[in-house]
């Protein structure tokens, strides 16, 4: 009996917001952009923590980076004179193969070192050409960076060893050149060299803001082959050729003032290494680790700093540590909205209160009790809450797909983001729609009557 009644009063509620359509929708409005900013936010912080952990994945476990750098001395700037000269005095030969075979031997709590060595050059086959990056790179490095290969087989030791010419290319080179062949057996001309494609690496979603400081980069339009190859092969910059030795005798005859015979130009990219890749075997010996390569190759560089040994995972780890702040303010930030949205509906909802006294003066005197004129106000804000929670959720939706595809950032819109934006709407129109309903219901009758 006691739900027909209350069900009747709900019903009372409903007629209500139908027969105040307009007052009821701009009611509804703060509700809506309130749970649209809700869902659209998490969907943003969703996708930037998807962000962060596919960065991780590809930027390997308990993974250390050394780049080269310009020059310093002892951790000074290079651009003084002073610094200059003393840098002039030294010499380094720059991140070297040796480096890499040092810090594998010497570290026990190295598990995996890759040396890396990077060009820009153009693949051709059959006439056409394409600009591709050849990465010179140990076997290990697909180990490193969790590469997985969808055809083929990574480089063997006597491939590696002898430096033959072989490749793993990857998903863009291989649609290029062979989009309608297995590519596998087939050759491909790199610079002014016939490589034999042994594999082909699986494509990975790659996010823009990755960066190669971090040691993350898409494989799909690179070219890898072994270091040695690269070496034998191609250009190994740790050399000295002939038309350099000329030019520098040639500067030695024209007068040299600092007195130093300048072997190469100053400008020149001494490094035989782009970067080299370790991977630690615990995460905890990973700053210890980093330190201790730091000071390695501070010795093995005549006490130069020309090179900067970064941690990518702790890099990385902070920059989530950000975005998880910033989540949190634009969390807070909708939320504020729903809070303000549900003191609009308080502030309509007790407007309604005074504009409709004579009839809950009328329904009290045929009968209702406060329980009644509660139910059908609480019913009403309620209601006003859900409708504009269901529109808002849609409005989220479609606004996560909006930023992507307009702004190119990565949104994910979950279950539990719906849930919650949802669930908050209805408590909103549950705890700002009590006071008015409770303030309708403490009316007197005669009073209202009479209003």
């Amino acid at each position: 009996m006691w739900i027909e009644r209350y069900f009747h009063d709900v019903i009372i509620g409903i007629q209500a917001i139908f027969d105040n359509r307009l007052k009821s929708m701009l009611t509804a409005l703060g509700i809506i952009f309130g749970v649209a900013a809700v869902i659209s936010m998490m969907a943003i912080g969703n996708g930037a923590e998807q962000e962060i952990l596919e960065q991780i994945k590809m930027v390997g476990v308990n993974n250390i980076v050394v780049t080269p750098t310009a020059v310093s001395v002892d951790g000074k700037d290079s651009g003084s004179d002073q610094d200059g000269a003393s840098a002039r005095s030294k010499f380094s030969k720059g991140l070297s193969l040796l480096d890499a075979e040092a810090i594998a031997k010497v570290i026990p709590a190295v598990d995996k070192v890759s040396p890396v060595i990077s060009f820009n050059y153009s693949a051709i086959l059959n006439g056409r050409s394409n600009p591709v990056v050849l990465e010179g790179v140990d076997a290990s490095y697909f180990d490193v960076f969790s590469i997985n290969l969808q055809d083929g087989e990574v480089f063997n030791e006597s491939q590696s060893t002898l430096g033959q010419p072989v490749c793993i290319i990857g998903d863009n080179i291989r649609n290029v050149f062979f989009n309608q062949e297995d590519p596998i057996g087939k050759s491909i001309k790199c610079g002014q060299v016939w490589l034999k494609v042994i594999g082909v690496v699986e494509k990975r979603d790659f996010t823009s803001s990755a960066s190669d400081e971090m040691g993350i980069s898409s494989s799909d339009n690179k070219i890898f082959v072994p270091v040695q190859t690269v070496l034998l092969r191609f250009k190994n910059r740790a050399l000295i050729r002939a038309d350099e030795v000329e030019m520098a005798n040639s500067r030695q005859e024209n007068g040299n003032s600092t007195g130093v015979v300048p072997v190469m130009d100053q400008d020149k990219n001494l490094n035989q290494l782009s970067k080299i890749i370790i991977q630690v075997k615990e995460t905890e010996q990973l700053s210890a680790t980093a330190n201790v390569v730091k000071r390695m190759l501070y010795r093995r560089h005549s006490q130069m700093y020309d090179f900067e040994v970064t941690i990518p995972e702790l890099l990385l780890k902070q920059q989530q540590r950000t975005k998880n702040i910033f989540n949190v303010v634009l969390g807070a930030i909708a939320g504020i909205s729903l809070i303000v949205g549900g003191i609009g509906i308080m502030n309509i909802m007790l407007a309604s209160v005074m504009e409709r006294i004579r009839e809950i003066g009328t329904r009290q005197a045929i009968g209702a009790s406060q329980k009644d004129i509660i139910v059908q106000f609480l019913s009403e804000s309620t209601l006003i809450s859900v409708f504009g929670g269901i529109i808002g959720i849609i409005l989220g939706v479609a606004l996560s797909m909006i930023i992507t595809a307009v702004f190119e950032i990565k949104t994910i819109v979950s279950f539990f983001s719906v849930f919650i934006a949802f669930g908050v709407s209805a408590a909103v129109g549950i705890i700002f729609g009590y006071l008015p309903a409770k303030q309708a219901a403490e009316k007197d009758p005669v009073e209202s009557l009479r209003y």
